[in-house]
């Protein structure tokens, strides 16, 4: 065992933010938390490190257990190179390589036993070395750093030169070296590109020791986790297997407290209604009746309604009128910057209807592209044409089209003056902002409060054509969920930069990725883009082309021409066999045409043969209408069980009933076609 979370409890000012978590995480695990912003997710993680104190509750971690934790925007300092930096987490193989040159050194100079001694302690000291992994150590550090987005030409580049974002990549890659049993990450990929996530996925996934996450990267998880642990409602769930095992089991559980609420909510209703009946009686023993039944109502432990999926936002993205088929043209659009080109002669169309995502590495001008079309930005050189009745809404990353001193209620009031207070409250209340909290000022909201207020004023907007810089960033999973669903039923069009793979795959239709200064489209969603990208990079490796050039004509042809080959044998053969068969039926019937009456009538042992078979029908079918009784009860016990207060909550059982519940529909299925037959 890594580590033990026993009822770990924490509040602050009065507010709970859970209460009995309890978890486990075994050796080589990977675990996953999630929950909305606010869960109390990073509290959490400074719990189990000892940044924080628990309320309530202990963590117990395994004798001799390392860990290592990376806190959200966690960022190196000094002057040190980027590889410096970097190898500093191999530092006890390097002061052993030390060693070991200098017992080399001092081995020239000896002789006798002072050369055996010394010869001895290399032994030991070279069998250290390489258990460590010390001669591949410069080569592991360049392979996390090219993999974490680094190239050889920034290695040289100081630390205290670097960007937030890129020094906490430098943290990331000092953290995953050093090897620790536990590695803890909180959001980690909030400053990697896609192709440093994918990386990391791999680089995590086959790491020998144990792995505790906090991310809203559903796709990154779903790479990763083996483990969800949920922060819902001040309580913490275990389940076993990947994101979408965990989103599965979930709407199972949540659907069993539904049910479990739904009847107990029909019970109270029943027994009131009859302890009305028995006291309209107005008899002292009715009335005692009443009371007694009044008595066990009162003792009943009354379920919370569960809340509804996703209910806590609602986003309603509706254009006010259509645009015309031709949305935007660009063609031969060019940018640089300080002399350094972005990109040049890029040429895209968007038609009506189209959800487009861009798609590529960090500072290859995505975001640059988004404001040239939005006119921000000025273009070096190209043309940029917006179709007929285009209206266009924009979401900035940064938020920029919104007003740092402005409150929340006037950044909306100022931009649609001719809603009324009640309308811009009712608005601002779908995006979780209600009370005092809509005259907060932006300046003062954090990051996810900025974005819910921009998409409010993309809602509002009622444009046809969307414009999204990284919209998803700073929601939380079911924030991104509701977003995602009204992009789906959005009639207009969408053109999008996101590193949000989840979202990408659920809401584009088309991808053009900006890689080495050039646009490259693809028709789908992402799983179709990483799909036709790997049949591109393997054709261009030239190996699989050139066979696959070579094999290709004659095997387009054998496989239809087999095919054809085989279908005309089997016909053929068919035909035969079944001409033959007709002419000997032909021949038996034609002999035994003539036969006589008493040929025609049954024998008395024919009719007791024929009697025998419809009884044992007739028992069969019996039978076969008991076991289907039987399987019905059960399966109406079952509900009846998963409905109860202490089986809901059970994930275990609740698997159990499940898999018991599916193989009785499927032996009903059977049965009743057995009837279907017993039947006729």
């Amino acid at each position: 065992m890594i580590l033990s979370c026993q009822n770990v409890g924490k509040a602050f000012h009065e507010k709970q933010i859970f209460k009995n978590c309890s978890f486990h995480i075994e050796d080589h695990e990977k675990a996953a938390i999630v929950g909305i912003n606010g869960a109390g997710k990073t509290t959490l993680l400074r719990i189990l490190t000892g940044e924080l104190e628990a309320d309530e509750g202990i963590v117990v971690w395994g004798k001799d257990v390392s860990f290592g934790y990376l806190p959200q925007n966690a960022q190196v300092e000094g002057d040190k190179t980027i590889y410096d930096e970097v190898l500093e987490a191999k530092k006890e193989v390097l002061l052993l390589e030390e060693e070991i040159r200098s017992c080399e050194l001092q081995m020239k100079q000896v002789s006798g036993t002072d050369l055996d001694s010394l010869m001895e302690k290399y032994t030991r000291l070279t069998h250290r070395f390489e258990q460590m992994d010390g001669y591949s150590c410069r080569s592991e550090v360049t392979g996390v750093l090219k993999g974490l987005g680094f190239t050889e030409e920034e290695f040289s580049k100081q630390v205290s030169t670097l960007s937030g974002g890129q020094k906490t990549r430098v943290a990331l890659g000092r953290l995953l070296l050093t090897r620790p049993d536990l590695i803890i990450l909180d959001e980690p990929t909030n400053h990697l590109d896609m192709n440093s996530i994918a990386w990391l996925e791999t680089w995590l996934a086959n790491y020998q020791g144990a792995v505790l996450i906090v991310s809203h990267d559903r796709y990154f998880l779903d790479r990763i986790a083996t483990k969800i642990i949920e922060l819902d409602g001040g309580r913490a769930g275990v389940f076993s297997g990947s994101y979408s095992d965990y989103a599965v089991k979930k709407e199972q559980i949540r659907s069993a407290q539904m049910r479990a609420w739904l009847n107990q909510q029909q019970e109270i209703k029943h027994q009131e209604a009859v302890i009305e009946k028995l006291r309209s009686f107005n008899r002292e023993k009715s009335i005692r009746r009443a009371e007694s039944r009044e008595k066990m109502l009162q003792k009943m432990e009354v379920l919370e309604k569960p809340t509804e999926v996703r209910d806590d936002m609602h986003i309603q993205l509706k254009p006010r009128i259509e645009s015309g088929n031709d949305v935007l043209s660009v063609e031969g659009l060019a940018k640089a910057f300080d002399g350094q080109a972005l990109f040049s002669d890029l040429s895209f169309f968007l038609k009506r209807g189209e959800h487009v995502a861009v798609i590529g590495d960090n500072g290859t001008g995505k975001t640059t592209i988004l404001k040239i079309i939005n006119g921000l930005v000025d273009a070096d050189a190209g043309e940029i044409r917006i179709g007929s009745k285009v209206q266009i809404g924009y979401y900035d990353q940064e938020h920029h089209v919104l007003h740092p001193d402005k409150t929340i209620f006037e950044e909306i009031s100022d931009e649609y003056p001719a809603l009324t207070n009640t309308e811009i409250r009712n608005v601002l209340a779908a995006f979780l902002f209600t009370g005092e909290d809509v005259f907060k000022q932006i300046k003062m909201l954090s990051g996810g409060e900025r974005g819910r207020v921009s998409l409010a004023k993309l809602m509002l907007s009622e444009a046809n054509f969307l414009i999204l810089d990284e919209p998803t960033n700073h929601l939380d999973i079911t924030s991104k969920e509701i977003l995602e669903d009204a992009l789906n039923n959005y009639t207009g069009t969408v053109l999008y930069v996101s590193h949000d793979r989840y979202f990408i795959n659920r809401t584009a239709s088309r991808i053009l990725e900006l890689e080495g200064g050039a646009l490259t489209g693809y028709q789908g969603n992402y799983d179709y883009y990483l799909e036709k990208k790997a049949q591109l990079i393997q054709a261009a490796a030239g190996n699989g082309m050139a066979a696959l050039g070579q094999s290709s004509p004659s095997g387009a042809g054998t496989p239809a021409a087999g095919r054809g080959a085989v279908a005309g044998k089997d016909s053929a053969a068919g035909r035969g066999s079944a001409a033959g068969f007709a002419q000997a039926v032909g021949i038996r019937n034609g002999a035994s045409s003539p036969a006589s009456e008493s040929a025609l009538k049954q024998d008395w042992k024919s009719q007791k043969e024929a009697q025998a078979a419809q009884r044992k029908k007739e028992n069969a079918l019996k039978r076969c209408e008991e076991r289907i009784a039987v399987l019905e009860e059960r399966s109406a016990q079952i509900d009846e069980e998963m409905a109860l207060p202490e089986v809901c909550t059970n994930v275990a059982r609740l698997q159990e009933l499940s898999k018991e519940k599916a193989e009785i529909e499927e032996e009903l299925l059977l049965k009743m076609e057995e009837w279907e037959q017993l039947s006729e």
